[in-house]
């Protein structure tokens, strides 16, 4: 019996063994077959984040995002933390970290009795390392998990330093509200850096980390308060603070103040971040922060005045406005402000109005008269402002100058400065329209899309829609001496585009033109807002109804644009450029000239220098016998005016005054139709006929159907009545015939 005893028991205990060893085995296998890899750098695992934050040009965030897996933010080096925090973390969290290979089996074993005595689990023995290692690799909270993480841990320290695993917690550990870090959580908290932060707010960052969810400070404070004195009581046991320490800094109350952001750049980031991968480098570096050319001082301050300055125009139902700042010669985005986004009774708050197109009114016309210039006129050369119209479908439209005035012949530097529109539409017939348009495509204004008809000769006048962003490029182009260039918003965008869109010697014509307060003074007055203390070349521009109003300038650095108007395209209550976005641009150039060395605009050495003589419709060269009205221009190489051209009459214009051409029947026009009214007698009721260039002194021969009459001067108040006629026109001077115009017909209904 003992024997068969014997021989069972060993046979018993050789299966024991045996189940044992083959428990190890699959415990073994299993264990490594669940086991994960260790990165193989900790940086790497947050530099891959989605959400960037963009920085301004002194690093700055403009942004603040909680939506990544990781804190890729607000990291700080190991070195720029608080030894006190450090220190209450390890004492709290981990005391032997630098002891352990990973796992503390002291403290697991510590913790197992405790929990079987109190037959819950009430302590983890988690080290930093196997904590670590739960961020990176998360798993069910199992006793499994439990095992796996104490080898994922040894791994861990084999292929890092402590001081590499410590940085990486306290930089990643969870808070509440998505926050992770010790960083963001002093931010989330308290609103400081991680080196203003009392000793005991510091205590409070170590023991929030155990449940971050449950002891939320903003939730309730008190429920902390507990575990802080416990800790500061363990620091002072270990002589780290003494007990004089722990009683003042226990008696101190944690005061909580909510983060803030005191940028506003939502427009700014949104456009930084649609910008294409491969402008963005940064995206896979730096934690994923991308540094941008925003002066966010500046920023700030501009978003107030314009802000301020919108509320000033509430009453003129003005809602939005935007502001972009650059740097012309660089290309550099300082500033890019668009108001009233903060507030939620905004109509299309949530638009970007930096890039969003509008009519632009007279903002377009320098381009224009630029091309001109480089078409064969000069600053000097004569347009007749004078009543025009034309013909739009079977009808007819009047041009009107902003004031209702006409102010007869003028010069191009005078028809710019004072932004009369007349002289445009016939500087527009003198480039061409599809010409224009196609300079306007070279200068960036690509949201021109339509066809030259769609836009007519009104996009002489602003009628197409360009961002501001476009209009701010463009003129930067022009104080950049007629040099194009992308605006870049960041250093990593490297293929700046640069070329030359016009003549070094026009662009400076055209800044002297737009700093001339002599120039504006017919319709801005002598003394008008647009005249800046420091030379700046200023442009406005209102659309029509009032639904647009623009301020555009430049100095020798900067170049600034500005639009107000409403984002839900109602009218404002006849703000215009100059009585809207002008004041405000005058600040600006204020501000940015502040502890400036300021410099006038360049004038080219290209330009030559006239003193000249204006006698009505003719610009002659001053001699010394001249007693005239005289003013300076400035002329491009081989424009220069000379006194032995004939005085010609100020129409169609070619070269420095205009050449005369053939008289124009402006009213009737081919295909009109004109309305008979019944409610008015027949006899007071008389339509216009209107040749241009005919003067008092001339006489016309009006043929309607056949009949003949004279009268002076190139009106006659035809009496009208329904049917069809054709109409034609001598113009005689005495008995010498001038012109025969064709004949036009035209329908009365």
């Amino acid at each position: 019996m003992l024997a068969a005893f014997k021989y069972h028991a060993r046979y018993i205990f050789l299966i024991v063994c045996g189940l044992i060893a083959l428990g190890f085995t699959v415990l073994y296998l299993v264990t490594i077959n669940h086991l994960k890899p260790v990165p193989q750098s900790l940086r790497n695992i947050t530099s891959s984040a989605a959400h960037i934050q963009v920085l301004d040009s002194r690093e700055q965030p403009l942004n603040v995002t909680y939506q990544n897996a990781w804190n890729v933010h607000d990291q700080v080096d190991l070195h720029d933390i608080p030894e006190f925090l450090k220190t209450a973390f390890i004492l709290s969290e981990d005391k032997r970290f630098y002891k352990h290979n990973g796992p503390d089996w002291r403290a697991r074993a510590a913790a197992l009795v405790t929990n079987i005595k109190s037959l819950r689990a009430v302590r983890g023995a988690s080290t930093m390392s196997e904590q670590t290692i739960r961020m990176i690799h998360p798993r069910p909270r199992t006793i499994g998990s439990r095992w796996l993480e104490g080898f994922d841990a040894v791994n861990l320290e084999n292929k890092f330093t402590k001081d590499e695993i410590f940085e990486f917690y306290l930089n990643q550990i969870p808070y509440a509200a998505n926050r992770r870090g010790v960083a963001q959580a002093a931010n989330y908290y308290f609103n400081r850096d991680l080196s203003t932060l009392s000793r005991k707010e510091m205590l409070a960052l170590a023991v929030l980390v155990r449940a971050p969810g449950r002891m939320d400070l903003w939730k309730d404070i008190s429920r902390v308060e507990g575990r802080i004195d416990r800790l500061a009581a363990l620091m002072a046991r270990q002589g780290y603070i003494t007990h004089k320490d722990k009683d003042r800094m226990l008696g101190e109350t944690l005061t909580l103040e909510a983060p803030s952001l005191n940028i506003f750049a939502r427009d700014f980031v949104s456009y930084v971040k649609d910008l294409p991968v491969s402008d963005m480098p940064q995206r896979r570096q730096a934690y994923g922060k991308v540094k941008t050319y925003l002066d966010a001082n500046l920023q700030s301050s501009i978003q107030n005045m314009l802000d301020t300055r919108l509320r000033d125009l509430d009453t003129k139902h003005v809602k939005n406005g935007a502001v972009l700042i650059v740097e012309h010669k660089t290309g550099k985005i300082l500033t890019w402000a668009v108001g009233g986004a903060e507030n939620a009774a905004t109509p299309g708050r949530f638009i970007d109005a930096v890039t969003t197109p509008r009519q632009p009114g007279s903002a377009l016309k320098p381009f224009l008269y630029s091309l001109a210039l480089q078409r064969g006129w000069t600053a000097a050369s004569i347009i007749d402002d004078a009543p025009f119209i034309e013909s739009v479908g079977h009808g007819l439209h009047s041009y009107q100058n902003y004031s209702r005035q006409f102010y007869g012949p003028v010069t191009l530097r005078q028809a710019l400065g004072n932004s009369l529109n007349i002289p445009a539409l016939k500087a527009l017939q003198h480039v061409g329209g599809d010409n224009y348009l196609t300079y306007l495509d070279t200068l960036g204004f690509t949201s021109l899309t339509a066809h030259p008809n769609f836009y007519g000769d009104g996009i002489a006048l602003g009628n197409g829609e360009v961002s501001l962003y476009e209009l701010v490029q463009a003129y930067a182009a022009i104080a950049n001496q007629g040099v194009f260039g992308d605006l870049i918003a960041m250093p990593t965008e490297q293929n700046r585009s640069r070329r030359r869109v016009m003549p070094s010697e026009i662009a400076s014509l055209m800044g002297n033109i737009l700093s001339d307060p002599k120039a504006r003074r017919l319709e801005f007055g002598e003394y008008s807002i647009l005249n800046f203390p420091v030379q700046t070349a200023v442009k406005t521009g209102t659309s029509s109804d009032y639904r647009d109003s623009w301020a555009v300038g430049f100095n020798h650095q900067y170049t600034v644009g500005i639009w107000m108007g409403n984002l839900d395209q109602t009218p404002t209550d006849g703000i215009t450029g100059s009585t809207g976005p002008a004041l405000l641009l005058r600040s600006i150039f204020s501000q940015l000239n502040q502890h400036k060395d300021t410099r006038p605009l360049i004038l080219d050495t290209k330009l030559s220098r006239q003193d000249l003589c204006v006698n009505g419709a003719a610009v002659t060269i001053k001699t010394k016998t001249d007693s005239c009205e005289t003013y300076t221009e400035w002329f491009a190489p081989n424009t220069k005016l000379t006194n032995d051209l004939p005085n010609r009459q100020p129409l169609a214009p070619n070269l420095d005054i205009f050449e005369e051409t053939a008289f124009i029947m402006q009213r009737p026009v081919n295909g009109l139709h004109i309305a008979y009214d019944p409610r008015i007698p027949s006899k007071d009721q008389a339509f216009e006929f209107f040749i241009q260039g005919v003067s008092e002194k001339h006489q016309v021969v009006w043929t309607i159907d056949g009949q003949s009459l004279k009268r002076q001067g190139g009106v006659y108040n035809w009496p009208v009545q329904k049917g069809q006629y054709e109409v034609s026109a001598k113009v005689m001077d005495g008995s010498k015939m001038l012109a025969a115009l064709k004949p036009v017909t035209f329908l009365v209904k």
